[in-house]
């Protein structure tokens, strides 16, 4: 089963050239292909130098042997786009003849025109400051604007998941509304035909909707969007060649999210956390649900603050969309905080007094700790018998809880290494553990003294502590392991210093595949393809 939404690639570069490379790369993959004709150096296109531009023009959309419909952007600076244009250069580039094409117009240029030839007209409207408080205006200003609107396009920035509820408002006050815009439209058009007494040769279609939360908080809006009637969703066409924040690449959208093949039944899991922009769950995950057959998906939900998304959106009491969510996976820093929300914890968590993994059942919210079993479980095949075994254990948050709590059941003795001495303290009270200081840079004598060294702080991970490592390879020097549950990069700067001092060492990719197949087994009660799991994320970090 397909839903009707399109995938549109959307392609920008500063060459004609590089521009018709990437649309023949996108050719592939895309339902549509969005041309940012912004992004061309103003020596390729030059308004209202028109005999140049149009040979550039024509070289790009005339001279390709296309099968996808082409849609045509021309944006200025203050509305995303990559330059400056003047009012009367975006007039010329609209007037210049290519109207068998889709445009995505702003709301100024289809106010300037009675009607416009291209099929269909996308009026969009960006806030890339964030999502103002008249959105039911904008909607409702963009959709009356002129009879050839077909489509509305509203794209605002998000930095909480909360901040996308709007957004997706707008989605379901559209589906609501869905059956009176045909009337609606018809008329409109029927008015401005007898005003200028003529018939309109293009076929009608009637108002569509593309809402689009930026940045990372509004990823699930990209990859959910069409399963509940959006329009369309734009992909970047490579990682690392986003035109908007938040974009995801074409090639997951379809290979890993599966978009167009989601629906409104679609059972949906994520991952719970303040940065999910370098998760590897959902790569491991949806490998799981497909390989079961499952209506399923499980996408990036990246939450700061974690009680306004829980009384929001998640509860049935108090959320204020309907995603149906069955089950989270949760990270830093939420796997203590979200106890206080669930109506049932498993002996384990409770003891861990963390949670990482959620199931909904019947609208219940159950939690457990797959992060223990999940920690411990390379470790032993690594190391063998820990009975004894002295551990430096460096954080103590909710990750630091789990291993932990699995060190002590196998019986190793564990010292708490942390910067916050006070929640150090509450955690080695817990567990009838010692505690010190967070190593300090060259001082050795803190962890000699230990067999095994294991991170489980965030130091090293792609992002704000990309390239920091908690010790260097003199303070590992004698230690007979280092378990470093970072996984991005797969070479974490603290396992390149083991290297250094010659220390074995576990990555935290190890740890990542074992506690997700443990938290399949919880959500779906199959047994989870660990072996397909580990590949595509060993794929993707490669």
């Amino acid at each position: 089963m397909m839903n009707n939404g399109k995938i549109c690639i959307s392609v920008c570069a500063e060459t004609a050239d590089e521009l018709i490379e990437q649309i023949k790369r996108a050719d592939e993959l895309a339902d549509v292909i969005e041309i940012r004709f912004d992004c061309l150096d103003k020596d390729e296109l030059n308004l209202p130098d028109l005999e140049k531009s149009q040979k550039v023009l024509d070289k790009i959309l005339n001279e390709q042997n296309r099968e996808k419909d082409f849609l045509l952007t021309f944006r200025p600076r203050e509305q995303g786009g990559k330059r400056e244009l003047s009012h009367e250069e975006r007039e010329i580039f609209w007037n210049s003849g290519y109207d068998r094409d889709w445009a995505d117009m702003e709301e100024d240029i289809v106010e300037d025109h009675l009607y416009w030839l291209y099929n269909p007209v996308i009026c969009s409207y960006h806030d890339f400051k964030g999502v103002p408080d008249n959105l039911n205006e904008i909607y409702e200003r963009i959709k009356n604007a002129k009879a050839n609107v077909d489509v509305v396009k509203i794209a605002v920035q998000t930095n909480d998941i909360t901040d996308t509820i709007p957004i997706w408002t707008l989605l379901e006050r559209w589906k609501a509304e869905k059956e009176n815009l045909e009337a609606e439209k018809l008329q409109r058009i029927g008015e401005l035909e007898r005003k200028l007494n003529t018939n309109f040769p293009r076929p009608v279609s009637f108002l569509q909707i593309i809402p689009i939360a930026m940045g990372e908080s509004g990823k699930w809006t990209r990859i959910l969007g069409l399963a509940h009637g959006a329009f369309m969703t734009y992909a970047a066409l490579d990682a690392g060649q986003e035109t908007a924040p938040g974009q995801v690449s074409a090639r997951d959208l379809i290979e890993v999210y599966h978009a167009k093949e989601l629906d409104e039944n679609t059972e949906v899991y994520g991952i719970l956390g303040s940065n999910t922009s370098v998760s590897m769950s959902p790569y491991i995950h949806n490998t799981a649900f497909r390989h079961h057959g499952l209506n399923a998906v499980f996408v990036p939900l990246q939450v700061h603050d974690l009680d306004e998304f829980m009384s929001r959106m998640v509860k049935p009491a108090t959320r204020e969309i309907e995603l149906n969510f069955k089950g989270f996976s949760v990270t830093i820093p939420h796997k203590q905080a979200i106890i206080k929300h669930l109506d049932f914890v498993d002996e384990t968590a409770a003891r861990i007094g963390a949670v990482n993994t959620v199931k909904i059942i019947d609208g219940k919210l159950h939690g457990y700790n797959t992060d223990a079993p999940g920690f411990i479980e390379p470790l032993l095949n690594s190391y063998g018998n820990l009975s004894g075994t002295r551990v430096a254990v460096l954080g103590a948050g909710g990750a630091a809880r789990a291993c932990i709590y699995a060190l002590r059941s196998a019986g190793a003795e564990v010292t708490i290494f942390a910067r916050d001495l006070t929640i150090a303290k509450g955690l080695a009270d817990d567990f009838g553990i010692n505690f010190d200081e967070f190593p300090i840079a060259n001082r050795k004598s803190q962890i000699a003294n230990h067999d095994i060294l294991v991170n489980t702080t965030p130091l090293g991970m792609k992002g704000k502590a990309e390239g920091e490592t908690p010790v260097s390879a003199e303070q590992l020097k004698g230690l007979r392991l280092v378990y470093d549950l970072v996984y991005v990069p797969f070479q974490t700067p603290l396992m390149t210093e083991a290297d250094l001092a010659e220390v074995p060492k576990i990555g935290g990719l190890a740890m990542l595949i074992a506690q997700a197949v443990e938290q399949q087994k919880i959500w779906t009660g199959l047994e989870a393809p660990m072996k397909e799991m580990s590949r595509a994320a060993f794929e993707r970090l490669q």
